[in-house]
Order: structure tokens, then C-alpha cells, then sequence
């Protein structure tokens, strides 16, 4: 990982999480979701637009039988959540009965999930957890519950990895944060 500075619109960014660092993240999650859902046959709910990356690598890792769909719904706008979520994309799939795992690249204030599960509760599945890389327990304004949580990290505007500023750095493998 350089350690070079990188420039995404206004905003300089430094390097903060190696790829690497976040595969074993990422094995850990897999270990547990291959244990805990061994006897059924899950539906991963992927939020795009930013879980797309740790979508992929997670669910490489996930041995067992298992199904995905997405959704997309924005609540950024810049550095900050803007409050409100869109949806954009809605849940196709029938759910009723199934064993759903929202699949989320961050969770910083909860304004998303907020949303999105009493949403996903409504549609009468047997069960709904979420499954994180990152998680902000500082920006958290929302009572969410959280089973699956790759890594905890400070309250920082990070990019890369699939985390965007204004639709910039998202493919970067690596994370970075703010200066």
C-alpha cells in the first residue's frame, strides 16, 4: 500500500486499511455465516452501491447454499449522510419464510438500515441480520442491531473499497482516510 496521498475531488486522502487487512475481516465474517446458517439456505441482500466490493469478496468465501439479491437506496451526499434515504432499486425476490442477511459496506450513523429493515421485516421473512465490513460506533443515531461486523473504526471519512466521495475512489482496493 502507497503511502501517497491521493487527491478525490477537494479532499486529500491518506492510506488507512491494506486489501489484505480487510481479507482476514472477511474470512472471520465467512467462518461465521457458513456456521450459524449451515442448515439453511440464506438470502443475502446486498446494499448497493457500496457493499458491491465487500459483496464479492465475502460471498467467495461463503460455502453454504445460498441465494443474492440487491437493493440500492443513497443517503450520501459529500462527507456526510444526508439523513434522507432513496430508494432506488427495490427487493425483487419473495422473502416470506426466508433467512435474510443485509449485506451493508458501513455503518456509521444507521440512517440506512433505519430504513431498510423494518422495510425488509415487512415482507414476512423468518429472520433478517446484517452483515458489515465497517462499522462507526461514534456516528451511530439509530438503534440497529448488528450480528456481523467485520471491523470497527473511529468516526473518519474513509473511501475505497467500494466507499465513495461524490462517486470517487470506490474502485480503489485499499482504504483510505480524510487529512
Amino acid at each position: 500500500m502507497s503511502e501517497l496521498l491521493i487527491t478525490l475531488h477537494d479532499k486529500q486522502f491518506r492510506p488507512y486499511l491494506p486489501a489484505e487487512h480487510l481479507y482476514g475481516a472477511l474470512d472471520a465474517l465467512a467462518q461465521r455465516l457458513n456456521a450459524d446458517y449451515a442448515d439453511r439456505r440464506p438470502l443475502f441482500v446486498v446494499v448497493l452501491t457500496g457493499a458491491f466490493m465487500f459483496a464479492a469478496d465475502l460471498l467467495k468465501r461463503v460455502s453454504i447454499p445460498c441465494e443474492i439479491a440487491f437493493v440500492r437506496v443513497a443517503s450520501y451526499e459529500g462527507t456526510g449522510s444526508s439523513g434522507l434515504v432513496q430508494e432506488v432499486l427495490g427487493l425483487r425476490e419473495d422473502v416470506a419464510g426466508r433467512h435474510l442477511i443485509l449485506v451493508e459496506d458501513i455503518v456509521d450513523t444507521g440512517t440506512t438500515l433505519h430504513y431498510l429493515l423494518p422495510r425488509m421485516r415487512a415482507l414476512g421473512p423468518a429472520s433478517v441480520e446484517v452483515a458489515t465490513l465497517f462499522f462507526k460506533p461514534a456516528s451511530l443515531r439509530h438503534d440497529v442491531a448488528l450480528r456481523y461486523v467485520g471491523l470497527e473504526i473511529p468516526n473518519d471519512f474513509v473511501v475505497g473499497y467500494g466507499l465513495d466521495y461524490d462517486g470517487l475512489g470506490r474502485n480503489l482496493p485499499d482504504v483510505y482516510v480524510a487529512v
